[in-house]
């Protein structure tokens, strides 16, 4: 039966990114995944960076079920309560002046929303991001990411712009003691965003940590200094959370820890806790704005009820269980380990990120940060084989950076055993170079 599942996968599945885990995965339970052998691997990924409820949460699923059997799906002009609700609550877990919210279904959506929105409403089309930014694979969410997939699709949109990414590790430009020198760095990207403007910046739509960028924090004081950035130039400030939101970090947003409210915020992943939903949320001013110029984004599944119905459940799970503080302390326990590896293990060259979002990057020599693919996949295929899904980021000039995000809902005892796993696999992997 497995031989007759690859052969289908081979003959009739498009390849949409790299290759697919060679496990038929059965089903999934907590922060667990199952094989259909039998084989239980534990999911350090939450999914796709969404599952921050872990798979099948009981609330979760009866939600489903309820829903599904009342209300499903509707006429997108069309409103149901679940859907007023949960615009509402999230605007209550935010500060003023964000209290709108279109409700979507994918991060790519929402980040296409809320450019959408920005350019009508200024009256400009330039979007500025990072140079290792992950937005999304619609047009104009895809012309402002810049780590992978640019390249054989034709023009983006017109009008994009890269500013460095702010990288601690890796610094660009540095100071006297060799540190990043951030407000320099940040100085010069944007000396070379106004030397190539049209004069019609619109906005700056940036990840408050860089995922797919290898985990990459900005330090504090930088989102104030973007923030005065944009707003010298009429720029609108779009975050995007789709892997910060909502508790992961050990904030409700990630921007919090920052004092800066953005002026469009978008939301998705962790909003559905692994089902399709996402969610652009700003000020009343901006969308009166929009709505004034006739802002359009009529599509099929926007306000469906299903779906906001399972975000009013992911909000009340993370306000019951208070699962923002059991992030922070999950985190700090995930943070120890991994610095326990780091001095058991010479190719641990960095750690990074906050609450249960984290990064750990591998090298080959400290001294250089001199990287190796070959040390990555290694690692990663081991975690597999013993029970444990990773997940590797390779990017030019950047080591393989693991991207660490348990479910909030994980146990003490699961982050033991994932971190015992990737203890063993490092130690096995270096041995084979």
């Amino acid at each position: 039966m497995a031989e007759s599942f690859w052969a289908d996968v081979d003959r009739h599945l498009v390849r949409y990114g790299g290759t697919f885990t060679p496990e038929i995965i059965d089903r999934a339970e907590g922060s667990f995944l199952f094989t259909e052998d039998g084989r239980r691997i534990l999911d350090f990924t939450s999914g796709q960076m969404s599952a921050i409820l872990g798979h099948s949460h009981p609330e979760i699923v009866e939600t489903v079920r309820r829903q599904v059997g009342k209300l499903d799906h509707l006429f997108s002009g069309m409103l149901s309560r679940p859907v007023a609700d949960l615009a509402r609550r999230l605007a209550e877990t935010l500060p003023a002046p964000l209290e709108k919210a279109l409700l979507l279904t994918t991060g790519a959506e929402s980040n296409e929303a809320a450019v959408r929105m920005a350019k009508l409403v200024t009256g400009k089309h330039e979007i500025v991001s990072f140079a290792r930014s992950w937005h999304g694979m619609t047009q104009a969410a895809a012309s402002a990411t810049y780590s992978a997939g640019r390249r054989g699709y034709g023009p983006a949109t017109p009008g994009n712009f890269a500013i460095p990414a702010p990288n601690a590790y890796r610094p660009d430009f540095t100071d006297a003691s060799g540190s990043l020198d951030w407000r320099r760095q940040l100085d010069f990207g944007f000396e070379m965003i106004d030397a190539q403007s049209v004069g019609s910046l619109a906005a700056c739509l940036v990840e408050p940590i860089l995922s797919s960028g290898g985990i990459i924090e900005p330090p504090p004081g930088y989102f104030a200094a973007l923030a005065e950035k944009c707003r010298e130039r009429g720029m609108l400030l779009i975050l995007d959370e789709a892997q910060t939101g909502l508790c992961r970090t050990g904030n409700w947003y990630a921007f919090e820890r920052d004092g800066i409210v953005p002026d469009i915020l978008t939301l998705s992943k962790t909003l559905g806790a692994g089902l399709p939903l996402a969610a652009v949320l700003t000020s009343a001013a901006i969308e009166q704005e929009a709505h004034d110029r006739g802002f359009l984004f009529f599509t099929t599944h926007v306000s469906d009820p299903l779906p906001a119905a399972v975000g009013n459940t992911v909000l009340d799970v993370l306000t019951r269980d208070r699962l923002d503080a059991r992030a922070l302390s999950l985190g700090a326990v995930l943070r120890r380990g991994l610095e326990e590896l780091a001095a058991g293990h010479e190719v641990v060259g960095d750690i990074r990120g906050r609450g249960l979002l984290a990064g750990l990057e591998l090298v080959v020599d400290r001294e250089t940060k001199r990287s190796s693919d070959e040390l990555g996949a290694r690692v990663t295929q081991r975690c597999l084989e013993l029970g444990l899904h990773m997940n590797i980021v390779q990017l030019p000039g950047m080591g393989g950076v693991f991207r660490i995000a348990p479910p909030l809902t994980a146990s003490e005892e699961e982050i033991a055993l994932g971190l015992s796993i990737l203890d063993q696999a490092i130690g096995e992997a270096v041995k084979l170079l």
